[in-house]
């Protein structure tokens, strides 16, 4: 038992997450919905195990991160980090749009007038931004709300740091340092052992996943899937650009990144793959005062695959209509979807928000997004991955230049 125990240790993790897809996969088709009360609190755990880790992981990454670099340097990361995710936001709807003018989604599908759907409540740019400094602490964590939980960390790290600055109060800000280094340890040494379990959940879930859907319901929207796929793999590429261009190396980078990008896909939980993604920026042994805030940021705020789906959306309810979009329709795609991308990051359905919030701009059947709700998971599977991948990328090409920069 123990030889099989340490064989399975020492195995890639990427290898035993493939794996576990193509079990997850097979089972979902053989057995369908029955095996769904089985195999659903296996995948749950999961998901659980890698939420628990999330605020330790953030919290405590981000204050050690910040006592590692200088005051001025936080600024200056911060601010590429922002601009880098809105543009990349405004490209992926470009792209999204572009490769659904090519294919023309939705062309000869009819629409059922009888279908509705609630939306959730979109709360706004403005909130989104006041959310960012939590009224209350213990809140903030309880709720998981992780702009204001990098707040926070974004505080205590700079306080900390100040203490430490100061003759006064050195020996204070010190010790303080050294335990917060030891929490963000003790975190890194747990992320070791639920990576561990990472596998089984992942057979969990996409044997769940597939057995819900069936192939019924991806053939009868195959055509919307298959063009927005295309559109994924179009933006993947150019962040292959940008690394290039960068003189990032792509090769450690697709190694690292396959973890995070396979989890993502079968959880479809930017925010609930984060651990694993701060995994892989520190095995590329990117600076963590840059990922330790980038990463947790871009979980929220950084939408690539989100983008894609709006742009993709829009265009499909057109044609479907049998009113494609103008330009000046696409413009507004553009301009709404990188804001709708933002602006709803954090919210329960944000990918129904998102979609809903460009529909009503363009005066598109709101039926549509019920239609398009029926291969969410099939949709999301995909845009999450990018979501995750395209956090990644933006830290590493970021961290090239900071390195250009010191």
């Amino acid at each position: 038992m123990n030889q099989i125990w340490t064989r399975y240790k020492e195995t890639s993790l990427v290898l035993k997450i493939t794996v576990a897809l193509i079990l997850g996969t097979l089972v979902g088709i053989v057995f369908d919905e029955r095996i769904e009360p089985i195999l659903q609190p296996f995948g749950d755990l999961m998901l659980r195990l890698l939420t628990f880790l999330i605020l330790p992981l953030i919290l405590f990454t981000l204050i050690v991160g910040i006592n590692q670099t200088k005051m001025r340097d936080i600024g200056r990361m911060g601010s590429k980090v922002f601009v880098y995710y809105l543009i990349t936001s405004a490209v992926a709807i470009v792209v999204g749009l572009g490769v659904s003018q090519i294919f023309s989604p939705g062309e000869g599908m009819t629409l059922d007038q009888g279908e509705t759907i609630d939306v959730p409540e979109d709360p706004g740019i403005v909130n989104v931004i006041l959310d960012i400094v939590p009224d209350n602490i213990v809140t903030a964590f309880n709720e998981l709300n992780l702009l204001g939980i990098i707040f926070t960390a974004i505080v205590f790290g700079l306080a900390i740091l100040a203490l430490r600055s100061s003759d006064e109060h050195k020996e204070i800000g010190d010790h303080l340092h050294k335990v917060v280094v030891g929490l963000n340890e003790a975190s890194f040494k747990i992320m070791d052992i639920i990576l561990q379990y990472v596998p089984i959940g992942v057979f969990a879930i996409i044997a769940t996943t597939v057995a819900n859907q069936g192939l019924d319901t991806l053939i009868s929207l195959g055509g919307f899937i298959g063009v927005l796929y295309i559109a994924l793999f179009v933006q993947f590429l150019l962040y292959m650009v940008f690394m290039k261009l960068t003189r990032v190396d792509t090769k450690p980078f697709l190694k690292a990144a396959r973890a995070p990008m396979l989890t993502a896909f079968v959880s479809q939980s930017s925010t609930g793959t984060l651990p694993l993604t701060i995994h892989a920026a520190q095995s590329l042994n990117l600076k963590k005062s840059l990922y330790s805030f980038s990463l947790p940021f871009g979980s929220t705020l950084n939408m690539d695959g989100a983008a894609i789906r709006i742009a993709v959306s829009a265009v499909f309810a057109a044609n479907v209509v049998g009113d494609p979009l103008s330009l000046t329709q696409m413009l507004t795609v553009v301009i709404i979807g990188t804001l709708a991308s933002v602006g709803t990051a954090g919210v329960p359905g944000a990918g129904i928000v998102m979609i809903s919030t460009v529909f009503v701009q363009l005066g598109l059947p709101m039926e549509a997004v019920a239609l398009l709700t029926a291969v969410d998971a099939l949709v999301g599977m995909g845009c999450t991955a990018l979501n995750v991948t395209g956090d990644l990328t933006g830290t590493c090409v970021i961290n090239q230049t900071e390195k250009r920069a010191s």
